[in-house]
């Protein structure tokens, strides 16, 4: 490191404190004002409570993406049918029954699960209380994996349903999908009490819309007996099993229960979001949960009931096995989903009605992925609480949402969207094996907990309570994990696999940050007793450096006697024989009372040298401390950094890697400071943006109190 050409008129001028508010400055200047715009000015600690959900707008935030699913799950079931031609479509009222089943063991499951584990753990806490750390950190594993797959899977299906009304979209979907995952990352970084307010109407406009298709198809159907026909009711399909029987046929139902169970993605979100709920909070989440289940069952039922109504035909390779009039439709042919099918059949195509509904059903998949938004953070903030991620995932930013979690969970759904070019097709082979391995789990967790509670409980009431609840967790383990086989069975070649290699990375990682937090945790444990010998000095080595006799470098010598070390010098490097004799000269006239020690470097470095002498006083005297001041200028104008070296700031860096060296920067504030303390004032009267925050927020009572003290 060599002296800049400024080095006359100061010294070690920049350091640490001055590096800091430079970047600060910078950032707050380009970062400030951009920040407000987009996410809106920063919230008090007090304000949580107003951000917290009542039950109208949470349904639609937690529970858009089982909601939502209704508009490709039934699609999913009839998919697999196919396989075996439109004889196999008589299967599918048994198989959305067995959805139901499983939709209320679920449901019913979780509900418990928001009584008993209300801090919003959810299938985390639940597994990690009863079967132990690594069954929790697997279902955190999944649970992160499948969050992901959530905003990727809904976003990709919200732009093909939308590239069908504008070419452009689909021409660009990869980039509009982006696009869309940048947009709700905003708008949760909002708050998500506003970002609920914006979702819950598109919501209700689905739900709603798919009721009235559901009512209004059923009254033409039994009542007025109109005979209502889809657009593919005339369409023929070519098996590709045909006549199956026997274990096959059972193995194709089998998965074709599996790709229905797609409508329970996101049912799990509730008990993660329990936090997120007003008052009483676990009250709130299972009357969410009831209603959640209720409406989703309700909708995907009515849908399966009217694409056999309407004589729906789908195929899974469509351009050859779709046939009409005998012969396959090709490949510019494009195969609505049953939603679709079923509004136009019902409604009449292009009508007011079947127009409303594909605009809700596009926009409503797009905010599906919002469940993710919720989720995700929050489990995240759980985990850093129990040091499995970082301890910026328990901070909540300046609207008092988890906001870095919510940029990391942006940030890998669009890194996934854009490797499978935002292919929904692709992207649901990865999709519901994080859910179900969750549900496995987290179900035999809940039966454990049953069976812990009924060793000690005497109540016959409450023994009749905790018999029953664990027979529903047993019979819903035994369902979810029986998906859960049929998915991997059928699905892990066809991308399955790198679900389960995300959450393989996700356990490894946050394995090996755990371990790093306990070692380091291990490591500067203080020992027992009135005080640490090792940590002790036996003496304080005081070093003040200078380069030139300014009020910045007297005030450090003044405060380094202050310190009392046992011995203390002034250090100043030689780059220039003029500049080091007029110092030296003057350092005699003023009658310092600090030995001067001066060194030599040809080659114009400062680092180095200091480094070298240091380092040759610890190992004269291990069990000695150095301590090094640094005289610094304090400037107030971002500008005025670019006009003074950064060798302190480099020259810092170096020594905090040298063992038994402590560094202390002496600030001297220039006029230009006041300005800037001012300007840092007024930010602090609104919590400026980017300020660091941990933990939970508190009252503003314990806050006060906190400041007093």
């Amino acid at each position: 490191m060599r002296r800049g050409p400024h080095s006359r008129s100061g010294g070690w001028r920049v350091g640490d404190r001055t590096g800091e508010r430079l970047r600060s400055s910078v950032v707050s200047k380009l970062t400030d004002l951009p920040k407000r715009i987009l996410i809106g000015r920063a919230l008090h600690s007090s304000k949580l409570g107003e951000t917290l959900l009542p039950k109208r707008i949470a349904l639609p935030v937690f529970a858009s993406d089982p909601l939502s699913s209704v508009a490709y799950a039934p699609g999913e079931v009839l998919l697999v049918l196919s396989a075996a031609g439109v004889s196999a479509y008589h299967f599918s009222p048994w198989i959305a029954v067995a959805v139901v089943v499983l939709m209320f063991t679920v449901v019913a499951s979780y509900r418990q699960n928001v009584h008993a584990y209300p801090s919003g753990g959810g299938d985390y806490e639940v597994a990690n209380v009863n079967l132990g750390p690594k069954a929790g950190l697997t279902v955190a594993s999944a649970l992160l994996v499948d969050y992901v797959l959530t905003v990727a899977v809904s976003i990709a299906s919200g732009i093909e349903n939308l590239g069908s009304a504008i070419p452009f979209v689909i021409e660009h979907k990869t980039a509009c999908a982006i696009g869309v995952i940048v947009l709700l990352t905003l708008m949760n970084l909002r708050g998500v009490k506003e970002s609920g307010k914006l979702f819950a109407i598109p919501t209700y406009v689905f739900v709603g819309g798919v009721f009235v298709m559901i009512f209004w198809g059923a009254i033409k159907g039994f009542l007025m007996g109109e005979t209502m026909k889809a657009p593919t009711a005339d369409y023929t399909i070519h098996a590709e099993h045909q006549g199956l029987a026997g274990v096959a046929l059972v193995f194709l139902l089998l998965r074709a229960f599996s790709s229905g169970c797609a409508a329970l993605t996101g049912v799990e979100a509730i008990s993660n979001g329990v936090p997120a709920f007003r008052k009483p909070k676990s009250k709130n989440a299972a009357t969410t949960l009831a209603l959640m289940g209720g409406l989703a069952v309700t909708m995907f039922c009515g849908i399966i009931g009217l694409a056999m109504a309407t004589n729906v035909r789908m195929a899974e390779n469509p351009a050859t096995d779709l046939l009409k009039n005998g012969s396959p439709v090709g490949e510019g042919y494009t195969q609505n989903p049953v939603i679709s099918q079923v509004a136009e059949a019902v409604f009449g195509s292009g009508s007011f009605f079947f127009v409303v509904l594909a605009a809700a059903t596009a926009l409503v998949l797009f905010l599906a992925a919002n469940t993710a938004y919720n989720g995700f953070p929050l489990l995240g903030s759980i985990l850093a609480q129990d040091r499995y991620l970082p301890r910026q995932l328990h901070t909540r930013g300046d609207r008092l949402a988890f906001s870095n979690g919510i940029v990391l969970l942006a940030g890998a759904a669009a890194v996934l969207t854009y490797i499978y070019g935002a292919d929904s097709t692709k992207l649901i082979q990865l999709y519901i094996v994080g859910v179900f391995v969750s549900f496995t789990l987290s179900q035999t967790g809940m039966v454990r907990h049953w069976n812990r509670h009924l060793a000690t409980e005497t109540d016959p009431a409450k023994r009749r309570h905790m018999i029953r609840s664990r027979a529903i967790n047993t019979f819903g383990a035994f369902l979810t994990g029986l998906v859960l086989v049929v998915v991997l069975l059928t699905k892990f070649t066809h991308g399955a696999w790198v679900a389960l290699l995300g959450m393989v990375i996700f356990y490894a990682t946050m394995t090996a940050i755990r371990k790093h937090y306990d070692r380091v945790a291990e490591e500067i444990a203080a020992d027992e007793g009135p005080g640490d010998e090792t940590v002790r000095p036996s003496r304080v080595h005081s070093i003040v450096l200078v380069s030139k006799i300014h009020k910045p470098t007297l005030r450090a010598l003044a405060y380094a006697k202050l310190m009392r070390s046992d011995t203390l010098e002034a250090l100043s490097i030689s780059v220039d024989a003029a500049e080091t004799k007029l110092l030296r000269d003057e350092w005699q006239r003023r009658g310092l009372d600090v030995p001067l020690k001066i060194l030599d470097s040809p080659y114009r470095e400062i680092t180095r040298p200091v480094i070298d002498y240091v380092k040759s006083l610890r190992k004269e005297s291990p069990r000695d401390v150095v301590s090094i001041y640094i005289p610094e200028y304090v400037v107030g104008h971002w500008y005025e950094h670019l006009l003074h070296n950064q060798s302190a700031l480099r020259l810092k860096g170096r020594l905090l890697f040298t063992p038994g060296v402590m560094v202390t920067s002496v600030p001297w504030q220039l006029d230009s400071s006041e300005a800037a303390k001012l300007r840092a004032r007024k930010r602090a009267e609104w919590n400026a943006p980017g300020s660091v925050r941990r933990g939970p927020v508190s009252q503003p009572k314990k806050e006060k109190a906190a400041t007093k003290k």
